[in-house]
């Protein structure tokens, strides 16, 4: 298969969806950009400004919401599938949290390759996010080779895979 051939879909080119939380998850996600140049990058986030190198063709900002409240955590949910929707993209990356596994799920649900970067912060055990993820996320992986090798009975058989850090 030839390089970059699942981001074409006859002459139209399909867009790659970088999409997390704020803070460090952003800061991690953008530090890939150099990775979606050429691509149509589409960018989520619910920070106000974000960093990314490389101009997004659109960014959205996106509702901050967490496990805590329930109500936030739905309309997330619904802006991350309008975006999905909308976008239709060849693959979605995301660094973490609440936005990034909404993304997971629509993003899985359109066939869209889907890709979970598991925080850097998360040192000890991978997130909670994450090990929700495992489950819909055709990659799964975590910045700690020693988290990617250690048997933790919370994610059954499925380890996540390490290929480096992206700090």
């Amino acid at each position: 298969m030839e390089r970059g051939s699942a981001l074409k879909s006859g002459t139209r080119t399909r867009a790659v969806l970088a999409i997390s939380s704020g803070g460090g998850h952003w800061l991690q996600l953008s530090r890939l950009c150099d990775a979606w140049r050429g691509t149509a990058l589409v960018t989520a986030c619910t920070a106000d400004s974000p960093a990314m190198d490389t101009p997004a063709c659109r960014h959205y900002r996106l509702r901050d919401a967490t496990r805590w409240n329930r109500w936030d955590l739905l309309v997330l949910g619904v802006q991350v599938g309008r975006v999905i929707w909308r976008e239709r993209p060849a693959v979605v990356i995301t660094t973490g949290a609440a936005p990034g596994l909404w993304a997971m799920v629509w993003g899985r649900a359109i066939g869209a390759r889907t890709v979970w970067i598991d925080s850097l912060a998360n040192v000890q055990r991978i997130s909670a996010a994450g090990r929700l993820a495992r489950w819909v996320a055709h990659d799964w992986w975590t910045q700690w080779p020693h988290l990617a090798a250690q048997d933790q009975p919370s994610l059954g058989r499925r380890r996540p895979g390490y290929h480096g850090a992206v700090w």
